[in-house]
């Protein structure tokens, strides 16, 4: 009988999605479009079809919320996807813009 596993995550996830774009070397330079899952303070998770990213790699990264530096921490391959867990180690928050209806940009 296997045991639940506990869960080891210091940071509670969101749920997230929108497009996020990859970018690293290996060793030419490589861009990966994907889907981002859920997100937290200290990291991301996606789902993309690109099976060379590994475990350790560095990769530039950039959606909805925020772009940066990240970490990949771990994948898991199904037949039909791929999931990747990123943790981020330098991030600049995208600011939201506001339109005010009825105003004229000067």
């Amino acid at each position: 009988m296997n045991a639940p596993m506990q869960e080891r995550r210091s940071e509670t996830r969101r749920p997230a999605n929108g497009p996020v774009v990859l970018s690293f070397a290996d060793p030419l330079p490589v861009s990966v479009s994907g889907t981002l899952l859920d997100i937290s303070s200290g990291g991301f998770r996606a789902a993309h079809g690109n099976p060379s990213l590994r475990t350790g790699m560095d990769v530039d990264f950039a959606h909805g919320a925020a772009s940066g530096k990240a970490r990949v921490a771990w994948n898991r391959i199904t037949d039909s996807t791929i999931e990747t867990g990123f943790v981020v180690y330098r991030s600049v928050a995208k600011q939201r813009r506001r339109v005010r209806e009825g105003r004229k940009a000067r």
